[in-house]
């Protein structure tokens, strides 16, 4: 398939590494953005949005990205935090009373976004489609139990971050998540990114391509559920309303609810663009999102040190955003971690896609494809992508760990 867009020479790596996975490593479609110093110096899509139909990946394409989403819901917190309308130090009670019961009233703001909180999942049985009944969800997440001491461990809470999140955006704005989001930065930045995707652009989503057994997809954290369902990893993954049943997060249900945690769907260009602000210091074209000292508490380590508790392999996080991890000591199908600058974050989406800002670098970038490959972090096509991105700038690595200048 032939690569289509823009590629500054500097990055000519990039569009190397693109079309060896158009080419070698199993891509289906894709789409790769890079920003530095807030201008474009890659954006380049190819290969199939529907390979059934035969229709071809163009520069508007774009496709569901799962976890991904989450960089978007938790900018949004950061927005009301740097209002001065949302403390990240603040019990989650103070504007979300319900929330005290079981034992939460001490649970932070900030163990919302850094995955501490204990809620990646629920211990009622969900009905089938739950995860589009709003007030459902936020009902059963105010009134349950931590499934361990918020705060003592993190955890990967995949599906609850966005009902969590985005209640405070709710509670705060009167509005919903979706609506904020559109309001605030889809709209202001001129993104091609939907938390809510307005049914006359179905037909214009690149559905996903077959998804692995979850058995391929997520070993660990999988076989962990079948043998412990009561575990936090059986939480997550046996108690989801059928949401990752085969085919149903393209569904106009799922693509119509607020899924600030899962459900968002864009294109390179949108998952970059979104992190062009945050990689020059917080504004940009006279757009002010966060101060300097915002993107700096954005970006800086708040939990880690331990195994992830539903994922069941190293992670680290900042507020409401990935960090780099290396694990490519663990075995082949849990090797996938996050292998960036330090001064970087963002957030995967299961299956690859990925977006964040390298301050340091000022870059930003994204990747979204259709075809999903093994893990939670970023896989062996986005890494390459990202590892050209750094070379173009001149960063180095040691012993193919995180980059640095």
């Amino acid at each position: 398939m032939p690569v289509h867009g823009l590629c500054t020479p500097r990055f000519a790596g990039v569009r190397a590494e693109f079309e060896r996975n158009l080419a070698e490593r199993g891509e289906v479609g894709a789409s790769v953005h890079l920003t530095v110093d807030g201008e474009t110096v890659v954006d380049l899509w190819g290969g199939l949005a529907d390979p059934v139909r035969g229709r071809r990946w163009t520069d508007y394409t774009f496709t569901h990205i799962w976890t991904a989403t989450q960089g978007a819901t938790a900018l949004c917190a950061h927005l009301l935090a740097v209002r001065g309308q949302l403390d990240l130090l603040a019990p989650v009670s103070r504007y979300w009373p319900e929330f005290g019961k079981g034992g939460k009233d001490s649970v932070l703001v900030g163990q919302l976004l850094d995955h501490q909180a204990g809620l990646p999942g629920l211990r009622e049985l969900l009905p089938h489609g739950a995860f589009y009944d709003w007030e459902l969800m936020t009902e059963h997440l105010a009134a349950a139990e931590p499934l361990w001491t918020p705060g003592a461990r993190h955890g990967f809470h995949a599906f609850t971050f966005g009902f969590l999140i985005g209640e405070l955006v709710r509670r705060i704005t009167g509005g919903s998540l979706a609506q904020f989001f559109e309001r605030e930065l889809a709209g202001p930045l001129d993104l091609d990114f939907w938390l809510t995707l307005p049914p006359d652009l179905d037909e214009a989503a690149a559905p996903m391509v077959p998804q692995p057994e979850l058995s391929e997809l997520i070993p660990t954290m999988h076989l962990t559920a079948i043998t412990d369902p009561d575990s936090p990893a059986g939480r997550v993954l046996l108690n989801n309303g059928g949401y990752l049943a085969p085919g149903e997060a393209d569904s106009r249900a799922a693509r119509a609810a607020v899924l600030g945690g899962t459900g968002g769907l864009t294109n390179a260009r949108g998952l970059s663009l979104l992190y062009r602000p945050l990689a020059v210091g917080g504004s940009v074209d006279g757009l002010r999102l966060l101060d300097r000292a915002a993107v700096a508490r954005a970006g800086a380590v708040s939990s880690a040190g331990s195994l992830d508790a539903v994922t069941l392999v190293p992670s680290r996080y900042s507020l409401g955003f990935s960090k780099a991890c290396d694990n490519r000591h663990l075995p082949p199908a849990d090797r996938e971690g996050v292998l960036w600058s330090e001064q970087a974050f963002g957030a995967c989406g299961m299956g690859g896609a990925v977006g964040f800002a390298d301050p340091g670098a000022r870059m930003s970038f994204g990747y979204v494809m259709n075809r999903q490959g093994p893990g939670l972090g970023v896989n062996e096509r986005g890494q390459a992508l990202i590892d050209a991105a750094y070379r173009g700038l001149g960063y180095h690595r040691v012993n193919g760990g995180i980059w640095f200048r």
